[in-house]
């Protein structure tokens, strides 16, 4: 990928697209820009308005889950309060955009207490236009969901929780 400084400037963009997103009371934002083969920035910036009541509720429940654990952004004390680092977490294999069900509307592949077995579908993450199903990795039982259907995520970030 880019080196820092392109790094920097890409978070300075999105700080920018974030507020143009506010200032100009949009609900979503997205762009893609090029810097040469195999090096773009692909940014989709999104945020909640109070008339999707049906995504709010999910999306609020599911906010609250990973609220309790550290942020990963911090230095925690304990790594075990990571859920990357949990044995059972299944982490994103790229960076995308989360889908929790096939299309929209349809039941999600998975929800907290399901049971899977190694190798079903669990979500998928969409990247450069391209629908990516996540297997998962053992069997077991669902135990979090740690993203949000329709949200961001970037690589070797943890998805689900499998114990």
């Amino acid at each position: 990928m880019g080196n820092k400084t392109s790094h920097e400037s890409d978070v300075s963009f999105i700080q920018a697209l974030a507020e143009l997103l506010r200032a100009n009371d949009l609900t979503e934002l997205q762009v893609k820009r090029d810097y040469g083969e195999n090096d773009s920035l692909n940014v989709r910036v999104s945020r909640q308005t109070q008339t999707i009541v049906q995504a709010a509720a999910p999306a609020a429940a599911l906010a609250a889950a990973p609220a309790s654990a550290p942020a990963p952004a911090a230095a925690a004390p304990s790594a075990s309060a990571d859920p990357a680092s949990h044995p059972g977490a299944v982490t994103s294999p790229m960076v995308g955009t989360v889908y929790m069900a096939a299309e929209p509307g349809a039941a999600p592949f998975v929800s907290v207490g399901a049971t899977v077995k190694e190798g079903d579908t669990l979500l998928i993450i969409e990247a450069m236009k391209t629908m990516n199903h996540i297997p998962a990795t053992r069997a077991g039982t669902i135990k979090r969901i740690l993203v949000e259907d329709g949200g961001p995520v970037e690589f070797g970030a943890p998805l689900v929780i499998i114990e």
